[in-house]
């Protein structure tokens, strides 16, 4: 479905209001398309040289004060729509949040999507680092994916054509999801499975820091270990840089809670992992991306 907002191309556009952390500095542009067929013409207008980068929600990236370079774009409003296909398969925009591709799933009956409340992102996002919570991650229900390049063309794919494991997915290079058509086990009882999600999400208001810019969770879980625990017993919860601090609450968040920069989020991200090495011996993996230019002293 095409929508009726016109597409809109802006300069000097400021990205803390577009990240989950409220924190990073503008793009050289911000282009928001209409829908598909614009934002594959507006790539293929561009020069080779022009950088494009693609953001969602804002739920796994920090943007540095520098901002960003080149083209930001938003994900186009069409791809925001859920349909099923046959017993046990939907197809489900890149722009669908977590959230609702679960309830999605819940109202028709298909198992194992629950998980899926728990991604604070969009579904390209989770495609994009085979994002996961409860035990259960994207990539093990993806049938096929559509993707859109840096020249404008659509490219329908498999699983096989990617690189997949914990946390990361690696394929071909300069091109964005557009949707994915993901199977579920059919079956279940809406009621039940519906009750699973709410139970779900109240563990995680529980054990998680909710209503508070953050943007998730920070690192990855080491093998056969959780970030939480390491940092934790490193002793590091309340550790603060400037306007943010490591969450008292859940040692993998990092919380905006006094005007930070993305300088003092990145600064105590390195300070965490310099000191839970020290701790442990485990170097922890960032799971956000960080993205953009340092800014300029």
């Amino acid at each position: 479905m095409t929508s009726q907002r016109p597409s809109r191309l802006r300069e000097n556009v400021p990205l803390r209001s577009l990240t989950y952390w409220r924190v990073g500095g503008p793009s050289d542009r911000l282009f928001e398309p209409a829908d598909v067929d614009a934002l594959a013409d507006y790539l293929a207008s561009q020069p080779p040289a022009e950088p494009v980068t693609w953001l969602g929600l804002g739920s796994n990236v920090l943007v540095r004060d520098g901002g960003v370079r080149g083209t930001v774009v938003r994900t186009p409003p069409g791809l925001n729509e859920i349909e099923q296909v046959g017993d046990d398969e939907v197809v489900a925009g890149a722009g669908v949040a977590g959230a609702k591709l679960a309830r999605f799933c819940a109202r028709n009956g298909l198992r194992e999507a629950a998980f899926f409340a728990g991604i604070p992102g969009t579904l390209g996002g989770a495609l994009a680092m085979n994002a996961g919570a409860w035990g259960g991650e994207t990539w093990a229900h993806v049938v096929a994916v559509s993707t859109l390049d840096r020249s404008g063309q659509r490219h329908e794919r498999g699983p096989s054509d990617y690189d997949i494991g914990y946390r990361r997915v690696s394929g071909p290079s300069d091109e964005w999801f557009l949707s994915a058509r993901l199977r579920f086990p059919a079956g279940g009882d809406p009621a039940q499975l519906n009750e699973r999600i709410r139970a779900l999400l109240a563990q995680r208001a529980e054990s998680q820091p909710t209503g508070v810019a953050s943007c998730g969770s920070v690192f990855r879980n080491p093998p056969g270990d959780h970030a939480a625990r390491l940092i934790d017993a490193a002793g590091l919860k309340g550790l603060r840089v400037g306007g943010a601090h490591v969450s008292e609450k859940h040692a993998n968040f990092i919380i905006n809670d006094d005007g930070a920069r993305a300088a003092d989020i990145e600064t105590l991200v390195a300070t965490v992992r310099e000191r839970v090495a020290a701790a442990s011996g485990i170097w922890l993996e960032p799971e956000v991306r960080i993205i953009g230019e340092e800014a300029s002293s």
